[in-house]
Order: structure tokens, then sequence, then C-alpha cells
């Protein structure tokens, strides 16, 4: 009786013990699935642009929403992540303005039919490669995020142009298409080139 209740008691601590480690092992890193998360969220499209940082169960979300709810929405699906315990929500919303609504418009245009940019249209043959560059070499997570690889984000007339494209020539050719756009008060190009050439 003595060693059931000696074995039963060894048992207990060990598996206590152990459940911090079998817990990690089970809820892992959960980055691709916050990033899954955002990525369906119904309304995230080119004109915000979402990043998060994960550690430790806590995510912080970061960037620029012009979507109406889009803050909260994010924070919502990334809470009901496995491995998520706590979000600060840092997005910023960015201000109505029918000024910054035609420039995000024209941008749009002027990048997406671009003849030497069209590829990176939605669903375009280079969004799978740039899912798997992101997946490998990148800090996952740090990248702007979505459907639409070049985000434009317009704020009191002021262009950024956010994202991810394979080259340098790509990164300078949207840069040129986004300052063909009268009206804007400046153009800030912070794409990332997957390539690092």
């Amino acid at each position: 009786m003595k060693t059931r209740v000696l074995t039963s008691v060894v048992l207990v601590a060990v598996m206590c013990a152990f459940a911090p480690l079998l817990h990690a092992r089970t809820v892992g890193d959960p980055t691709e699935d916050i990033r899954e998360a955002l990525l369906w969220l119904p309304y995230y499209g080119p004109f915000d642009a979402l990043s998060f940082r994960y550690e430790k169960g806590t995510v912080t979300l970061t960037g620029s929403a012009y979507a109406l709810g889009l803050k909260a929405d994010a924070e919502r699906a990334v809470k009901r992540v496995a491995g998520v315990d706590q979000v600060i929500n840092q997005i910023d919303l960015l201000p109505t303005s029918l000024h910054d609504d035609d420039l995000r418009w024209r941008t749009f245009y002027a990048i997406y039919t671009n003849d030497f940019l069209s590829r990176y249209a939605p669903g375009g043959a280079l969004l799978l490669r740039r899912h798997g560059a992101m997946r490998g070499e990148r800090n996952l997570g740090l990248e702007p995020i979505g459907q639409y690889p070049i985000h434009i984000i317009v704020r009191g007339g002021r262009i950024e142009l956010m994202g991810m494209v394979d080259n340098a020539a790509d990164k300078t050719a949207a840069e040129m298409a986004a300052r063909g756009v009268a009206g804007s008060f400046g153009v800030e190009n912070r794409l990332q080139v997957i390539s690092g050439s």
C-alpha cells in the first residue's frame, strides 16, 4: 500500500515537473497561426499594414489600419490563437480624409496596373514564392503581411510603401509609380527586398 502511494506521489511530481515542457511542445511557436489569423481578416487590404511580434505568450500588434474595425478585429483574432496569453494592440488608426482616399486609390492603380509591377497583383505567381521566403530566412512577423505584397499607407497626403518585393529594381519601380501620383506631399519607400539584391 505504501509503495503504491509513494509511486503515485512520484508520478504526480514527475508529471508536474514536465508539464511546462509538454505544454510548450503541444502549443509550440504560434507565429504561423498568428499570421494566418491576421490574413483571414475579411477587410484587411492594400491600404492597411499589420505587423506583429510574439514573445513568451505576448503578441504586440503594430502597423496602420484604414479599414473600419480592423484594429479591434485583429486583436480578437489573435487572442483566439493557442499559445497567446496577452495582446498589446498598438495598431494606428488612419484618419479619414477625402484627399488621402483619392491618393490611396490613384497610387493603387499606378502600382498594380503598371506593366512592370502588375505581377504583384493578388493571386499572382509571385505570391506563393513570397510566402515561402517569409517562412525561411526572414524573422517571422516583423514584415507587413497580407495578400497584397505592396501596401499603400497614406496619412496627411504622404504616401508610405510597405511590404516585400523580389528585387531592388521592383522597389525602385514602385517608388517611381507612387511619385508619379499628383497631389502627394512625399513618398517614403519602406519596401523590403526578399533576395537582398
